[in-house]
């Protein structure tokens, strides 16, 4: 039985809005990791790019990841948080910025 990969929707407006919705970009990605593990990324007829290596797919997809921000909740010590708006006052940018770039630098670090 082939996978049904999106509801039947009236409209291109309908059509939009399910794939902006989180069911539709969870579906979106399972059937692109799929057809990544196959192999099966094909460009579209009328692209002029060229067809790409999986793996040269896989590694560009993690390049983009570096750049993806996901929210996330963590609890800090006052005197941390404190700590970096000082730094954050002293060098003119936001404090969620000053933490960012201290835990990179200590992810590269331990790595």
């Amino acid at each position: 039985m082939p996978r049904k990969l999106k509801p039947e929707l009236e409209s291109a407006a309908a059509e939009a809005a399910w794939y902006a919705s989180q069911e539709g970009r969870r579906q979106t990605q399972r059937e692109f990791e799929r057809a990544l593990k196959r192999g099966a990324i094909l460009r579209s007829a009328g692209s002029n790019i060229p067809l790409t290596h999986a793996k040269v797919l896989a590694e560009l997809v993690e390049k983009a990841k570096a750049n993806v921000t996901k929210a996330i909740s963590i609890r800090l010590p006052v005197a941390d948080l404190e700590r970096a708006q000082q730094i954050a006052v002293k060098e003119g940018i936001g404090y969620q910025t000053v933490l960012k770039r201290a835990i990179r630098a200590g992810l590269k670090k331990v790595s």
